[in-house]
């Protein structure tokens, strides 16, 4: 997927078939790493009720002061995505990257840092005072990505999985 410049733009609800797509290979990503599936039973879907990402996303493009939802391409073909919310704390909100995710055919032309960019950029616009974001544990690629940005672990959290007799 090389010969085309990177382009990021914000989603539409023409997009959720590619969003879903996408979000369906972020998904089947995140479950080959450790953690990854609790992660996802705990921390996937932001939108109250959201059953899939096709109403997560729905729920985002209905809340654009709060939420966003970009679209990552290279030529016509879309090939990523990132969505990220706005979460009150006290004193300045901050912003929290939900899902980025680009296609491995597609990573290493700037992609993805084009999508963090303009999250850090839609997070600024947002009068947020900083940006979260998860890496499972032993993905370095994530975790040294994320660091790029500035990003640095404030939390680890630790989980224990019990067998089918409870230890």
């Amino acid at each position: 997927m090389t010969g085309y410049e990177p382009r990021v733009r914000a989603a539409d609800e023409d997009d959720l078939p590619e969003l879903e797509r996408l979000g369906e290979l972020a998904v089947d990503h995140v479950r080959t790493q450790k953690g990854g599936d609790v992660f996802l039973l705990r921390d996937a879907r932001s939108a109250p009720g959201a059953t899939s990402l096709a109403d997560d996303v729905r729920a985002a493009l209905r809340s654009p002061g709060t939420r966003t939802v970009l679209l990552g391409s290279l030529g016509a073909s879309a090939v990523g995505f990132a969505t990220a919310t706005v979460v009150p704390t006290p004193g300045a909100p901050l912003a929290v990257v939900e899902e980025l995710y680009v296609e491995p055919a597609a990573r290493r032309v700037g992609l993805g840092h084009l999508l963090m960019r303009t999250l850090v950029d839609w997070a600024v616009a947002a009068g947020c005072g900083g940006i979260d974001a998860d890496a499972l544990p032993g993905d370095r690629d994530t975790k040294n990505f994320f660091e790029g940005f500035g990003l640095v672990a404030r939390k680890i959290t630790v989980h224990r999985t019990f067998g089918t007799d409870g230890v």
